[in-house]
Order: structure tokens, then sequence, then C-alpha cells
């Protein structure tokens, strides 16, 4: 069985720790989009860790670890990530990496950064991980994947040709220094000489583990609300966020996703720029960032804080419906033990007319947040297993989520270890 893990909204919504969790029960983890330009925090017997690339699967020695060919693949930072597992005494995982992969080149990051800066206070709060300029290549035909690395041939001619359009915008563009082929070549060697033992055809070993009755975990990375197609165009991410692209992503057949767990915060929040209706500020946003997570609402790349904001059923319900969410996992209940009255966005007001739809872009930068106002519980629930032990008015909030989702919750989150959830 396939199931999908993804976040409902924009990312940060705790999908590292369910990850790590449903990761127990799970033969392979897979992630399918994305590079290092997100993370997921994890917090386990081994200590707290930050994964971007690798899969949150790591931990545990009966899985192996799949990073598909929809993923921006950072060579450089995925070494560094399974050195720092391995210096923090977790064992050695078992990876493998998809041939069809694409590489995120070192230019790459550089346009990001240029591009960043060129554009001023018109960028798009870009993580400046070289991930646009990567999806860009990748579509416009002239992106590096990983069978490439292993013709010597075929990449000298690849490089000179890629670098002769690279230059133009380098020198011209942006009035920085030309790349140089040879050095690229080298880069390119060492790249294949550090992941040369875990490439191999994930597609086939994927159906392979699917006639054979494996379970198959698909990890995605950020939330609806970040999809290229369906997000807050244009301050989206560049590959796509949605379960449906893990067939994509990993060379599955659609059809064998049975399962896709949207993850939701019980309040909202957000790195990058962006439309962010229920977004509020000053001291009543620094005190939900301060109590947020477990150390803070600050991104696990960036370490910028996060926009903060109350609970947006109108954009969560968009963002579970996009997914096709057949369950829902609400993370992070107990952050919100210390108030007394607890504000939900359940409409937006546009041009003087209320509705219960997500829109485009255009009407969401009009929109208007209204609220209702739910009693708070003012009681520390960390430690508590069972639903029908929680307060009535924390029940009461799940209760009146669950209602405007229309998608049942399985799972709430109390806290940020491993066994710190309950399930419904």
């Amino acid at each position: 069985m396939i199931r999908a893990i993804v976040g409902a909204n924009w990312g940060d919504e705790g999908k590292g720790k369910l990850t790590d969790m449903l990761a127990m029960e799970a033969d392979i983890i897979v992630r399918f989009q994305g590079g290092s330009n997100a993370g997921h925090t994890i917090i386990n017997d081994y200590g707290k860790f930050v994964l971007h690339l690798l899969p949150s699967g790591v931990f545990y020695s009966h899985t192996t670890n799949v990073i598909g060919n929809g993923v921006a693949l950072n060579i450089p930072y995925l070494m560094k990530e399974l050195k720092a597992l391995t210096d923090g005494g977790v064992p050695m995982p078992n990876i493998k990496i998809s041939d069809r992969a694409q590489i995120l080149m070192p230019y790459h990051i550089l346009l990001d950064k240029y591009e960043e800066e060129r554009l001023k206070e018109s960028s798009f709060g870009s993580t400046k991980s070289g991930i646009a300029p990567f999806y860009s290549d990748k579509y416009a035909k002239i992106g590096f994947q990983v069978s490439e690395l292993f013709d010597d041939e075929v990449l000298k001619e690849k490089i000179d040709r890629v670098c002769e359009i690279k230059n133009v915008l380098l020198e011209h563009l942006y009035h920085k220094p030309a790349l140089d082929p040879n050095e690229l070549f080298e880069t390119l060697i060492s790249y294949r000489e550090m992941i040369e033992p875990y490439v191999c055809d994930v597609s086939a070993f994927l159906h392979q583990a699917i006639a054979e009755g494996k379970n198959i975990l698909l990890e995605g990375q950020l939330g609806s609300l970040k999809d290229p197609d369906f997000g807050i165009y244009p301050m989206v991410t560049s590959s796509s966020t949605l379960a449906a692209y893990g067939a994509i992503g990993t060379g599955v057949p659609p059809y064998e996703i049975k399962d896709i767990l949207a993850v939701v915060k019980c309040y909202s929040s957000a790195v990058g720029a962006g439309a962010f209706v229920s977004e509020i500020f000053g001291e009543e946003a620094d005190e939900l960032r301060r109590r947020g997570g477990d150390a803070g609402e600050y991104g696990a790349t960036t370490g910028r804080p996060r926009r903060m904001g109350w609970f947006d059923c109108v954009a969560t319900r968009y963002g579970c419906r996009i997914q096709g969410a057949t369950q829902v996992a609400l993370t992070v209940l107990d952050v919100l033990d210390y108030l007394d009255v607890i504000p939900v966005c359940v409409g937006y007001e546009i041009d003087g007319v209320i509705t219960k739809d997500f829109p485009t872009t255009v009407k969401l930068a009009k929109s208007k947040p209204v609220y209702e106002y739910l009693p708070g519980w003012k009681e520390n629930i960390r430690g508590v297993r069972k639903f029908e032990d929680l307060p009535e008015n924390c029940k009461k909030y799940i209760k009146f989520i669950e209602a405007e989702l229309k998608v049942p919750i399985t799972m709430v989150s109390n806290g940020p270890g491993r066994n710190e959830i309950i399930k419904l």
C-alpha cells in the first residue's frame, strides 16, 4: 500500500514528526519533490534533527529511504545531512537515489540569490536554495540528470552548451563572474563519486515493492498553498506540493496511492511572501510565535521568524480538498493552552461579500478574515493520550475544525515528542 503525507497549508505544519512516526510502520519512505529549501524537524531517542533532503525514515534500520526523480538533488547538501546523522549517533541509513533525479547545480544557488537581489522589494522571499532556477532549467531541458554523470563525453558537451547560456545571464544581467566549464566538470565528477553507491532505477524498485506488498510512504514538502498551480501564485515554490505529484515524482501508478494524510496546524504560520488572510501582528503574533512548536516558530531551513495567524478554515479546507485528503492530523494543539478565547477564520470578506471558497491570488489580496471565537481550555494538555481525557473546550475546538474541513481528524499532536500523539 502507498500512503502520502502532505501539508494542507503553507508548509511548516509539523509533517516531520508525523512522518517519523508513520515511518515506523513503513518499509520504504520516498521524497518525491522539492529540495533543501524546507526542512522537517524531528525529535526522537537520538535527539533533535532537521532534515531537508533525506526522507524522515532514516532513523529506522528496517526502512529504505528513497530520493525520487521529482526532487531537486543538492548532492553536497545530501552528504552533509548524512554526516550530521551519523555524527549524531544514528546508524548509516539505507539510501536509494533515482537515476532520473536532476542535480541542483552550484550556479542555481547563485542565480537564485542574484535574482532576489535584482528584484529587491518585489522579491519572492526565496530561501535562496536554487529551487526556482533548478526547476526552470529542468523544464527548459537544460538540467543535468543523475544518469548523465556517468558519461564523461555527454557531460562535457552539455556543460559547454549550458555555460554558454548561463554566462550571458551572469555577465550581462547580473554583472557577475562567468562560469568555468572545466571547473564545473570537475565538480560534477566529484558529485558522481559521492552518490554512485546509492543510484538505482527507483521506479522499477518501487514497482517491485508494490508487487511484494510493501508499505510505502510518500513524504511531501511544504503544503497545498505553495503549489505552483493551486497555491498563492506567484508566491509559491517551483514543484508541485500535492499528493497527486507523488506518482510523477516517483514513477508509481497514481491508483496505488490509497491513503492521503493531510497535516494541519491548529493555528496558521508561513515563511515567505504572499497573501495570508488570518495573519496577526505585534505582541499577539510574538506570543504565539514564542510558544509555537518545540523552539518557537522559526523556519527550519532559514531560521526566519514565521508569519503567524489564527486557524484558517477557508484555506485549510481548500488545501485538504486539492490534496485529496482521506484523513487529517492536527498538530501543536498544546500551543493554544494559554488562550482564553481562540479566534478561528471561517470565511473571507471580498468587496463586501462573504465567501467560504478559497479564491485566486488577485481576490485573495483583497480578502479580510471573518472570525468565530471559541472558548479556550486554559489547561496543560501535554501528556494526555486519549481524546476523552482532553478538556471539554479542547474537544469542541477539534470537532469544530473537523466539521469545517469535512475530513476526519484521526490524529492530534499535543507535544513535540514522537509519542505525544492522540489517536481518534
